[in-house]
């Protein structure tokens, strides 16, 4: 169990839960804010004009909302914006996603109510990825159009994707006993008012790229290993004359590593050991510049 406190959330957390299904819980000081922050909206907002609360949005702000329209306003806002089309994205993307709303939400600064983050959170502790669409405006004062799919699952409609087939959100819910979120006040806008789709889209090809680069320098050692490659074009002394810190990096995990196999040679048992005698040298002296330049 992960517990998540005030957006605290680091890479390797993040690979736990999206990749290995590892739970998270809230905790008491994260729902403690979110109470106060909500609670102190709620009371802030009585006899005041506060956008989005009750008035309109975008262009529409110039109209006054009635109270008795308002809770209606927030619903209408999500399934207005529910207009994604094309391809949905992957569930990992989607439900980095999640996490990613969750993570912010969990500031305590959006004045949603506590049910909001607690959908969140039993979407991700049970495996259920909301169907968000690919096309639609990301990044446009917010990623609107996704994160009002993710709202939409979030209210108990729309659909989700469980254990690899599509299902209606209702469906889901029940099965699982998962109570949709409550709108009180402005949870539309506080939903889909982010940038989390991209946010999660990154933290998964961040994911990714981390991994690649230690497939390859997992690679990069074999090879070195098939052709008796030397162990010197990976040491401190030779890459911290570069002041580049990823150079530096790579170079030191490759040494730590090449340095305990018995196919990598060193340059002065075979080369500085006083025997110049020699006019042809079989073995190569420098080493393929593919492998002498991977740092």
């Amino acid at each position: 169990m992960i517990e998540i406190e005030h957006a605290s959330l680091n890479l390797e957390e993040v690979t736990k839960i999206i990749f290995k299904d590892e739970r998270i819980e809230l905790s008491e000081n994260v729902v403690g804010k979110i109470n106060e922050s909500y609670n102190f909206l709620n009371e802030f907002s009585k006899n005041k004009i506060i956008y989005g609360i009750n008035t309109g949005f975008g262009p529409m702000a110039q109209y006054k909302i009635e109270d008795a329209d308002q809770i209606k306003l927030q619903y209408n806002l999500i399934r207005s914006h529910s207009s994604g089309f094309g391809k949905y994205l992957e569930p990992n993307y989607a439900k980095a996603a999640v996490l990613a709303r969750l993570n912010t939400l969990s500031l305590g600064y959006s004045g949603v109510n506590i049910t909001a983050i607690r959908v969140l959170q039993e979407l991700i502790n049970k495996d259920v990825t909301p169907l968000i669409f690919e096309h639609g405006g990301v990044g446009a004062s917010g990623d609107l159009v996704q994160l009002a799919h993710l709202g939409l699952v979030m209210i108990g409609e729309g659909q989700v994707i469980y254990k690899g087939e599509i299902h209606d959100t209702a469906d889901i819910f029940k099965q699982l006993s998962i109570t949709p979120m409550t709108v009180k006040l402005r949870e539309g806008l506080g939903i889909m008012n982010g940038t989390s789709v991209m946010t999660g889209i990154g933290l998964i090809n961040s994911i990714y790229a981390k991994r690649a680069i230690e497939w390859s320098l997992a690679c990069t050692i074999m090879i070195c290993e098939m052709v008796d490659s030397y162990d010197d074009y990976f040491s401190k002394e030779l890459n911290q004359s570069k002041k580049h810190v990823g150079q530096q990096d790579v170079a030191r995990v490759l040494y730590q590593h090449i340095t305990e196999s018995k196919y990598i040679r060193k340059r002065e048992q075979r080369l500085y050991n006083g025997d110049t005698d020699e006019k042809y040298f079989e073995d190569k002296v420098q080493e393929y510049y593919s492998l002498r330049c991977v740092p």
